[in-house]
């Protein structure tokens, strides 16, 4: 009788789409299908765009006036929900930044995935979208100023995207690959640890300046902090030991 395999084992062979990141494709393209079907038709009081709006993040104690996620105007926002630190990563604000973040993920995510095993690089991924999320609440106002045609108001606004975790996916990377060469537009390359000190310097100094309006520089940088955390620990290096130490 065959031994039982008692314990998680990363697979042996590499794959171009391998599960964890194949399945955040699919289901953050499926959402944003969701969203443009619910925009589409206009249709800002249907169950649809409802759960939608609900999904995105909103910063607790914003004001209940604010942007909604599927409307063009401002309304009765949903307020936080603990669901939204997670579910606000499978919403995006265009097909340009749904693009760029799946192919960020796949593109640095696959190497990760292959190396690491499937289960721990969805739990390291997850952690990164959490801390991205903590982190943007915790430095981010609640409120916004936004000029509308009744005048400036005090406005929440909402957050999506899945930045924060494929930033702290390049974070794992650099630090996994860090002369492994890049090439920037396909043509000029560069080592990947100098691609993630360059993406964490500019996100720092846009973060403290406010000079990317519209960017939540504070979950990227969030992503990229509690990833390298998480690695840390993994490794051994922190006061807080694992049961196993891993290695690469």
């Amino acid at each position: 009788m065959p031994r039982r395999q008692t314990s998680y084992r990363p697979p042996t062979r590499f794959s171009v789409m391998p599960p964890v990141i194949k399945n955040l494709l699919i289901l953050n393209g499926l959402f944003f299908l969701a969203q443009f079907v619910a925009a589409e038709t206009l249709a800002e009081s249907s169950l649809l765009a409802h759960v939608l709006n609900t999904l995105a993040l909103y910063p607790p104690g914003a004001p209940e006036q604010g942007a909604l996620l599927i409307s063009e105007r401002l309304g009765q926002t949903p307020g936080f929900w603990p669901w939204q630190l997670v579910s606000y990563s499978f919403l995006h604000g265009s097909l340009g930044h749904l693009f760029f973040n799946m192919f960020a993920l796949w593109m640095f995510g696959v190497q990760i995935e292959n190396r690491w095993g499937s289960q721990r690089f969805g739990v390291f991924y997850f952690a990164c979208v959490l801390g991205a999320a903590f982190t943007h609440l915790l430095f981010v106002p609640s409120g916004t100023t936004l000029n509308t045609t009744q005048g400036l108001v005090q406005a929440s606004v909402p957050t999506v995207g899945a930045s924060g975790g494929v930033y702290g996916i390049l974070l794992a990377f650099g630090m996994m690959f860090p002369n492994q060469p890049i090439y920037l537009w396909f043509l000029f390359p560069i080592r990947a640890k100098w691609l993630v000190i360059g993406f964490g310097a500019l996100e720092l100094y846009s973060a403290v300046t406010g000079t990317s309006a519209g960017v939540a520089n504070f979950a990227h940088l969030g992503g990229m902090v509690f990833g390298f955390l998480l690695i840390q620990y993994w490794r051994g290096k922190l006061p807080v030991q694992p049961e196993k130490v891993m290695r690469w």
